[in-house]
């Protein structure tokens, strides 16, 4: 069984396999999402290519759809690819979303929803949970959000992750609906004393250490997403609080990555890609300011990644980490 208290959430853009083995160096124990991928991308596209990872357990794969059999077709791929977990996206906002069908406006849908639901778990043998908002537009009553809920527990779930906020479909931005609708953590907090055999995991606003550690007192597990994107090392330091691990320092962190980076560069992928996760490692520490602009001018450089990239890539973690040393 997943320990559930500490998770880094799906982030389109994020993410992405290189975003998960860093931050699987960073912490052990949190359990990593993937950005959202369609239901199409896997069955019309290179689903080799989208479900490929690793070194990254426990992770789930978020997978966006509607579809009941698609979606069960979906599960068993990225159950095959040595996933621990498939979730569900009922909570994505954006246009492009919206127009597939998927993401948060499957809200007003629950018998659609638990009939995926059902679908999936019956296809594998991982966890299936669900991903959502607590309502959208102005259906964001408790009502209509415990009504949600309780659709799919009755179908079977049993493990939520619920990003404290409506979804507005219509006039906001996919950034501005992260931070514009109210937190209502109390949703929370009351339909997980309404079904204490489910668990849920509180996601929206959780931006440091303390806070985290605060609301671990009235709920199963918290999620964070743009806050320990932006400074990786805050999963670091709730990994020590949470599970008496030692933290690491982004320099021991940095030095574990090189490997993995010089194979990536080996194989072609762009360096930028292996790099960007990178950018806020050292942040809030003397120079780090020098080090972001290093790894931003240096992994889009001209040809960044290819031929001679191995050791390009190499040569400017080491220059980023003697901008940090300057001023250490």
């Amino acid at each position: 069984m997943l320990d559930r208290r500490l998770n880094l959430a799906p982030m389109m853009g994020c993410t992405d396999r290189h975003c998960r083995h860093l931050f699987r160096l960073i912490s052990p124990e949190t359990i990593l999402y993937s950005e959202m991928v369609v239901t199409g991308a896997l069955l019309h596209g290179d689903a080799a290519y989208h479900l490929r990872h690793t070194e990254d357990a426990p992770c789930a794969l978020q997978l966006g759809g509607s579809d009941p059999g698609e979606l069960a077709q979906c599960a068993k791929l990225v159950a095959a690819a040595g996933y621990q977990e498939v979730n569900l996206n009922c909570g994505c906002p954006s246009d492009r979303v919206q127009q597939g069908g998927i993401g948060a406006c499957l809200m007003a849908e629950p018998a659609r929803v638990a009939a995926c639901f059902s679908a999936m778990q019956d296809a594998v043998s991982i966890p299936v949970t669900i991903k959502s908002r607590i309502g959208i537009d102005d259906c964001d009553s408790y009502a209509f959000f415990a009504h949600f809920i309780h659709s799919l527990y009755d179908a079977g779930c049993r493990v939520f992750a619920v990003h404290a906020r409506a979804a507005w479909l219509q006039g906001l931005s996919p950034k501005e609906n992260r931070e514009i609708p109210p937190l209502r953590y109390d949703y929370v907090t009351r339909i997980s004393q309404e079904l204490p055999e489910a668990t849920f995991v509180l996601n929206g606003g959780i931006a440091s250490c303390a806070e985290a550690l605060r609301l671990l007192g009235d709920h199963a597990g918290v999620m964070l997403g743009r806050a320990p994107y932006a400074k990786p090392m805050l999963l670091a330091a709730l990994g020590e609080a949470l599970f008496g691990r030692p933290a690491a320092t982004p320099f021991a962190v940095l030095e574990a990555y090189r490997g993995y980076l010089a194979d990536e560069l080996r194989a072609g992928t762009p360096l930028r890609h292996v790099v960007k996760p990178l950018l806020g490692l050292f942040s809030g520490m003397p120079g780090a300011r020098a080090y972001r602009r290093c790894l931003s001018e240096g992994m889009n450089a001209p040809m960044a990644g290819v031929g001679s990239g191995c050791d390009a890539g190499l040569a400017l973690l080491d220059a980023a980490v003697q901008e940090v040393a300057k001023q250490a």
